[in-house]
């Protein structure tokens, strides 16, 4: 699974970084700061509460094909 970030659309809401704070990292000005990243194994739950936390619907979860 990896979360892909549309950076654009963020506006530092910062819900998925206090969701999740090691898998959601931010710049210094509270923006998301990886444009897509690999989920660790078990992190999953928590990767997809914080795309579901986000309110301007910037981060997408991508699931790894079965």
């Amino acid at each position: 699974m990896k979360v892909v970030v549309d950076a654009p659309a963020c506006v530092g809401h910062a819900r998925c970084h206090h969701v999740a704070p090691a898998l959601f990292a931010l710049d210094d000005n509270g923006y998301i700061a990886i444009a897509t990243f690999e989920v660790p194994a078990g992190q999953e739950g928590l990767a997809r509460r914080g795309a579901r936390a986000c309110p301007e619907r910037a981060l997408t979860v991508v699931e790894d094909p079965a």
